[in-house]
């Protein structure tokens, strides 16, 4: 454990009084609803658009980041935005495909103390720095019309089930959801198969139709076309 890390669970178990807890509470809230109000205002203009996710720590020349950047290309070329978390790796190839079609590339960068910056291929205008996952969450979700999800960590897989939830809860509207790379996904998928849904019952079997599973750009772009050619609807500008 780091000394910033030690601090930090040191400082949340001391005793604050109530004007601290008060000034400090009014103060958040306001920054969060500055983050909301900039978020609100820049996306509401973007027009269509699909949200990428993935690691950023994948490297350029690799499969998973090559491919990303033909996603972006292919998404940009049907006359989709683009929308990443900002970063490198997945993030940064997703935004650098879309910038090569001249296609809206967006970067909702989160604050990190490690490994995040914003990535050279967003757009000057469509670059937002966010300090709270979830706002930055909430213009991921708002925004897009579909979502394309590469292999990543923690944080991909939190924007992966974030997604899943808001269908699954009818929280949000159906949306396509696509897993990039089977063999990756394998495992997780297979535990929700065999864990969640035969052992312990803890969701339905349709929920298993929430999600499909692809190993190219191409089959991951169609299937967002797909998806909205069964109720006659186009997403293009």
């Amino acid at each position: 454990m780091t000394e910033n890390n030690h601090d930090r669970i040191k400082q949340s178990f001391e005793n604050k009084d109530w004007p601290e807890i008060k000034s400090s509470d009014s103060w958040n809230i306001f920054k969060i609803m500055s983050e909301f109000g900039e978020g609100y205002e820049s996306l509401s203009k973007i027009g269509p658009c699909v949200s990428v996710f993935g690691t950023a720590r994948t490297k350029p020349g690799t499969k998973y980041y090559e491919m990303a950047v033909e996603i972006g290309q292919k998404l940009a070329a049907a006359g989709l935005g683009v929308i990443t978390g900002g970063g490198p790796g997945i993030m940064e190839a997703g935004n650098k495909g879309a910038s090569k079609e001249k296609g809206a590339s967006v970067g909702l960068n989160i604050d990190l103390p490690f490994e995040q910056s914003s990535n050279p291929y967003i757009d000057h205008d469509k670059n937002i720095d966010f300090r709270f996952f979830f706002v930055r969450k909430v213009m991921f979700m708002k925004y897009a019309q579909g979502f394309i999800v590469l292999p990543g960590g923690f944080g991909t897989l939190d924007e992966l089930f974030e997604a899943l939830t808001l269908v699954q809860t009818q929280k949000s509207a159906e949306f396509p959801i696509i897993l990039v790379g089977s063999s990756y996904w394998k495992g997780l998928v297979d535990w929700i198969k065999s864990t969640m849904l035969e052992e312990e019952h803890n969701i339905n079997e349709k929920d298993l139709e929430l999600f499909t599973i692809v190993d190219t750009a191409e089959e991951a772009v169609n299937e967002i076309f797909e998806f909205y050619s069964k109720y006659s609807m186009s997403i293009n500008f």
